[in-house]
């Protein structure tokens, strides 16, 4: 048996050794953004190096006990046992090998939007908000709700919130890992708080999901000259003025037409902070998606649409059932879920994504 099999792990290997190098180096050391970028990469290399070190070692072992075992029966157990404990190593090796998505480690910036239903939409989205700060809370991540527009009831019409991890973390760890396939369509069934004669309602929210770029990553450049920028008063629920001061921002970014508004910070220099991170952060996942499109890329996967008008999970509150319809999970357990429990939704959603990239693989 040989390594050679597997020679883009060897690659991996003297990247991994490359990077450990450049990172115990001064001048890595003092700049933030080098660091940050050399560490993600680190991490992401993490996961190969370490199935092929082991995979490696079991062959050397292996070829070692058989060396020995015309001496010593007992090498001739051993060397038994170690060619039976080869092939799942080798698989994890394989597994390992399949692309993941580079932003995998980031952390991400999440929008919802109230759509079809009215109030009883604005409501929902205002749980589906609550349920993403309970399940970040789980998984010991941060939230900080950069934009948050609400209506008289306390349903949200749109919100912009950053969900961020506690330092370097594996790609499999990131936040982005996961909240990926949040984005879509999600449809709510139920009796709503205004109905009066107690009749089902079907409303929706929509999420939307993009990695956050960092703020001095120069993988994205913002020329001053390409954003129009208008100041405005802030509002509360219902529109009426919330300050006497013009401290909201509507920031447009003018070749693409992306517009961003953020108006919760306490000074207009605040707000256009936000507003550039809000922008840089979807400049990223646009420049990505279009690298995806080009290269047919693993990323464009039937689990994780690009459609942002796709119809992705149903919450129905009569039979307390939750339906992702992308992968067919189905639960009974939607006020745990609707409380953050929702590693098991958002594992069906990675299993099924992995499969097909292994797939598309073989």
């Amino acid at each position: 048996m040989s390594d050679e099999e597997f020679p883009a792990a060897k690659v991996a290997l003297e990247e991994y050794q490359r990077l450990e190098h450049q990172m115990s180096q001064p001048e890595a050391a003092s700049d933030p953004a080098q660091i940050r970028k050399l560490g993600r990469r680190h991490s992401e290399l993490a996961p190969i190096v370490e199935a092929y070190r082991r995979y490696k070692g079991l062959l050397e072992d292996h070829e070692a006990a058989q060396a020995m075992a015309g001496e010593d029966p007992d090498f001739a157990q051993e060397a038994k046992d170690l060619a039976d404990r080869i092939p799942a190593a080798r698989e994890r090796l394989r597994t390992a090998l399949i692309p993941r998505d580079p932003d995998d480690s980031r952390d991400a910036i999440m929008e919802i939007k109230a759509g079809t239903g009215g109030e009883e939409a604005a409501l929902f989205a205002g749980d589906l908000m609550r349920m993403y700060i309970r399940y970040a809370e789980k998984r010991g991540w941060s939230t900080e709700i950069m934009n948050e527009n609400r209506t008289e009831l306390g349903g949200v019409k749109d919100a912009e919130m950053a969900i961020r991890a506690r330092g370097q973390v594996a790609p499999a760890d990131g936040v982005w890992a996961s909240m990926k396939y949040e984005g879509g369509v999600h449809r709510v069934q139920r009796i709503p708080v205004t109905e009066s004669q107690g009749r089902i309602q079907t409303s929706a929210a929509g999420v939307i999901v993009f990695p956050e770029a960092d703020e001095d990553d120069d993988e994205i450049q913002i020329d001053p000259k390409d954003l129009k920028i208008d100041i405005f008063m802030s509002s509360g629920p219902g529109g009426q003025s919330v300050n006497t001061t013009y401290s909201a921002v509507r920031m447009t970014h003018i070749p693409t037409g992306i517009v961003v508004s953020m108006q919760d910070e306490k000074s207009q220099i605040q707000n256009r902070q936000a507003a550039l991170r809000v922008l840089k952060s979807r400049l990223l996942a646009m420049k990505h998606e279009e690298e995806a499109a080009q290269a047919a890329d693993m990323r464009h996967s039937q689990v994780r649409s690009l459609d942002r008008s796709e119809r992705i999970r149903t919450y129905n509150f009569p039979e307390s059932r939750i339906v992702d319809h992308r992968t067919g999970y189905k639960a009974y357990n939607l006020e745990q879920v609707l409380d953050g429990d929702l590693q098991a939704v958002i594992d069906s959603d990675i299993q099924a994504d992995e499969a097909q990239r292994m797939a598309s693989q073989e």
